[in-house]
């Protein structure tokens, strides 16, 4: 079986196991998260972060986005890349092509030089800071550009989808911090120690 074959099933098996959470199990686990996120370091010191909404059920951001202090930026799609729009809790939003919300086009752009933090949304990551996506590789794409590669990045999954290790190809970005309901890991930590 091919890498990609392996990648397709597991993200399969876990978007299921994701979906299977009733409401409540969801919120309140999207909640610890946020809290964790909240209680960090390197949240508090972050002034423009990208973020995104939650889709599948993935963990619901949205007592971070509630923070009127911290300007976010959420992605839109555009063609095989994201563009990153300043978008604030209460704004409009909009369906792409995968039935996700989105700011309008005519939205404010961020600036890649004023960005402290990525949050990045992820099926399931791995104790290497590897993750797995959907599959498009838009992020993938983007932290290989020189000016993403310094910005911090954080893998945001439920505890559940923190594996051991994932099968992963040449272009894997590994993430530099994972934040499930639980903890933060630091990635950079854990991979110096094996």
């Amino acid at each position: 079986m091919t890498v990609s074959q392996q990648k397709k099933i597991l993200r399969k098996e876990f978007i299921t196991q994701r979906l299977q959470l009733t409401s409540p199990q969801w919120q309140i686990k999207s909640n610890r998260l946020c809290q964790n996120l909240l209680n960090s370091d390197i949240f508090h010191q972050a002034k423009v972060i990208l973020s995104y909404l939650s889709f599948k059920q993935e963990p619901d951001l949205s007592l971070l986005h509630q923070q009127s202090h911290i300007i976010f930026g959420l992605p839109r799609c555009q063609g095989k890349n994201l563009v990153w729009c300043q978008w604030q809790w209460g704004d409009k939003l909009e369906k792409n092509c995968y039935g996700i919300n989105e700011p309008f086009s005519n939205s404010s752009l961020i600036d890649v030089n004023s960005v402290d933090l990525i949050l990045v949304p992820s099926v399931i990551c791995d104790r290497n800071g590897y993750r797995l996506g959907y599959g498009g590789g838009y992020y993938d794409r983007m932290l290989e550009l020189p000016s993403w590669k310094n910005i911090p990045t954080i893998g945001i999954v439920f505890d559940f989808a923190y594996v051991s290790e994932l099968p992963r190809e040449s272009w894997d970005k590994p993430l530099n911090y994972i934040c499930t309901e639980l903890q933060i890991t630091n990635q950079h930590r854990i991979r110096e120690q094996n």
